[in-house]
């Protein structure tokens, strides 16, 4: 289990995590044998994990969403598929570095990723906008969907934005059409499309490439048509009731699952993605191959009946 940044509600874990560090530092320095209280407090802490846990408030899950180290869209590319290559710019204006996008293979299949990358680091986060991509971005992923599709190559699109980045420039190049245009296009493709929220899905700037034939949500990740701050600011003008409106979204996993807006929601490990990234990345290409396997034996025909059928249906 990994050592790092505690949320305020998981304060009382890293306080049992100090206390297990301490005594192993102790145990190496002298010749005393503190195995047995690094076990009770082992044990201690998974029940406190467990308990804190399993009645998590939907701003406890936003949270954890955002958390600085959970993966990011190019860590499951790393471990989940292999021999990546990424497509850039959109021969358009530029190559948005919030969208990545490219070939690679999921097992032995071929496939076309694109994924949304937040960056780590003031430097790369800067690069990639925050998660924040332009129309450039948009328009590089229509253009990386569109490549897929003329060669019969399924797309496999990786949720993780605040938004779109909602700046004067971004405007000027017509944020909303690119948007529009992708939904327009993924709504149509007539090769199968798998989506993943893997953080947070903001707004259109996540159904942009959110429009599938299945929709997985890991557990701890949320999707909405705003963020709370920006609900909050609207409906009460205040950003600090954001807890309030997080509670009345309904955007995480498991109300999304039960309002049919997504198909299944993977479970994270006990602590979320961010504390055993290896094991969550596991999970994860399972699922991917097992709906692959199954979307793999539609015709394009069919595909594209059920997708709009699934479309339809949302909020009957």
């Amino acid at each position: 289990m990994m050592q790092g940044r505690f949320l305020e509600f998981e304060q009382p874990i890293a306080e049992l995590e100090a206390k297990i560090e301490g005594l192993r530092n102790l145990g190496n320095d002298v010749e005393i044998d503190v195995n047995g209280e690094i076990k009770r407090l082992e044990q201690k802490r998974i029940e406190e994990m467990q308990s804190i846990f399993a009645s998590l408030s939907a701003w406890q899950i936003v949270q954890l969403a955002r958390h600085p180290q959970r993966p990011y869209f190019l860590d499951y590319v790393e471990k989940i598929f292999s021999e990546f290559d990424e497509l850039h710019g959109d021969r358009q204006f530029s190559d948005d570095q919030a969208v990545v996008g490219g070939l690679a293979y999921l097992a032995d299949d071929p496939v076309m990723l694109i994924g949304q990358q937040k960056g780590r680091g003031t430097k790369e986060k800067v690069r990639c906008n925050f998660g924040m991509p332009k129309p450039e971005g948009y328009r590089k992923a229509l253009r990386l969907m569109e490549l897929a599709e003329r060669f019969d190559i399924p797309v496999l699109t990786f949720i993780d934005t605040p938004g779109a980045y909602p700046g004067i420039d971004a405007e000027e190049r017509n944020e909303s059409a690119a948007i529009a245009t992708n939904l327009q296009v993924m709504s149509r493709l007539r090769v199968p499309v798998i989506s993943t929220v893997i953080g947070e899905g903001g707004s259109g700037g996540a159904l942009a490439i959110g429009v599938s034939d299945y929709t997985l949500m890991l557990q701890y990740s949320v999707y909405s048509v705003i963020s709370p701050e920006g609900c909050a600011a609207i409906l009460w003008k205040n950003a600090e009731k954001a807890p309030e409106a997080a509670s009345a979204m309904a955007m995480t996993a498991d109300r999304l699952l039960q309002l049919r807006l997504v198909d299944q929601v993977i479970e994270e490990p006990l602590g979320g993605a961010h504390r055993n990234p290896e094991e969550m990345m596991n999970r994860l290409k399972t699922v991917l191959i097992q709906q692959y396997n199954q979307l793999r034996h539609y015709s394009a025909d069919q595909l594209l009946e059920q997708r709009y059928s699934k479309l339809l249906a949302i909020g009957s």
